[in-house]
């Protein structure tokens, strides 16, 4: 997703000379092209992320459109109070990308891991939060987040990705729910990389005969009410999985908008980290065995709510 967000960004830079792309001290080896084509536009600001944020709202502020680069909690939690008072009250036109996002960095532990983030950034006013799924949601959102005309924004990439889900013609929306895999017995709704084992555990699940609906919530702010009504109306209940916490993330937000609209599904079920740091050593893929977001998991817990035995779905 990394990769997809740079290639956007340097077909972009010659015809926005108001672009410009800041980064703590990392990402030398896929920045390199960027910043060597666009010296005027590309800023290594050293390990300092609070001051990054402040010279990025300066920026903003004087007309450009910037964007903020590091790695998991860096761009994030180390520097909230530069986001919220300098970028999100100011209504500055920055985008914070985190690359990372959940745990990505697996191996170099919790520190490294974004795993609180959405519940901490969604809160600020104005906000908006991205979340791409599969590297045509982050080459979309890339786009859409260079060419809007202000207010701060947020951009979650994840190392992993789903395989390729769009559509021929289809239409990156900003705010809208994409669906990715049509089912009436069960929705799975997936942020992030980890729409991947959703669209696996899905696989898994059909074969004995329960039809999934998939749903790619690439945005988490603004929240698409109106999908999320319709699938609760139409499938016996709802499973939203993110590599992040449960508490105000995904879950939480699809949680209080249909609460909000009065509308209360079959069953709700949130598959995320449960009150633990991620605090196990190993890559993305194995500790999403270890804290049950793989696809395994996601099929043990739609059985349970089924009624469907494990062995039936284990043979």
């Amino acid at each position: 997703m990394r990769d997809a967000f740079v290639r956007v960004l340097t077909e972009l830079a010659p015809k926005h000379p108001e672009l410009m792309l800041l980064t703590g001290d990392l990402g030398f080896g896929v920045l390199d092209n960027f910043s060597a084509q666009f010296p005027r536009q590309f800023l290594n600001v050293g390990v300092a992320e609070q001051n990054m944020s402040g010279l990025a709202a300066g920026l903003a502020l004087e007309g450009h459109s910037v964007f903020t680069y590091s790695i998991g909690n860096f761009p994030t939690l180390r520097c909230l109070e530069q986001i919220r008072n300098d970028i999100c009250y100011h209504g500055a036109n920055v985008t914070i990308v985190c690359v990372g996002g959940g745990m990505s960095y697996g191996p170099v532990g919790m520190s490294h891991h974004a795993t609180e983030d959405l519940a901490i950034l969604r809160p600020l006013p104005a906000m908006e939060v991205f979340a791409p799924g599969d590297l045509w949601e982050a080459s979309e959102a890339s786009r859409y987040l260079a060419s809007r005309p202000h207010g701060p924004a947020y951009l979650r990439l994840d190392k992993s990705a789903a395989k390729p889900t769009v559509r021929p013609g289809e239409v990156f929306r900003p705010g809208s729910i994409r669906t990715v895999r049509e089912g009436s017995d069960v929705t799975l709704a997936a942020t992030g990389g980890i729409l991947g084992e959703a669209l696996l555990a899905a696989d898994q699940l059909a074969e004995h005969g329960v039809r999934c609906r998939v749903l790619s919530v690439h945005t988490v702010k603004p929240l698409d009410t109106a999908t999320l009504s319709i699938a609760a109306a139409e499938t016996q209940g709802i499973v939203s999985i993110e590599e992040h916490a449960v508490d105000g993330g995904l879950g939480g937000a699809i949680a209080e908008a249909l609460m909000e609209a009065g509308i209360s599904p079959g069953f709700f079920v949130r598959i995320g980290l449960r009150n633990t740091f991620s605090s196990v050593v190993g890559s993305q893929a194995y500790l999403r065995t270890v804290y049950s977001l793989d696809a395994a998991s996601i099929v043990r817990t739609v059985s349970l709510k089924l009624g469907i035995a494990e062995e039936a779905i284990s043979r």
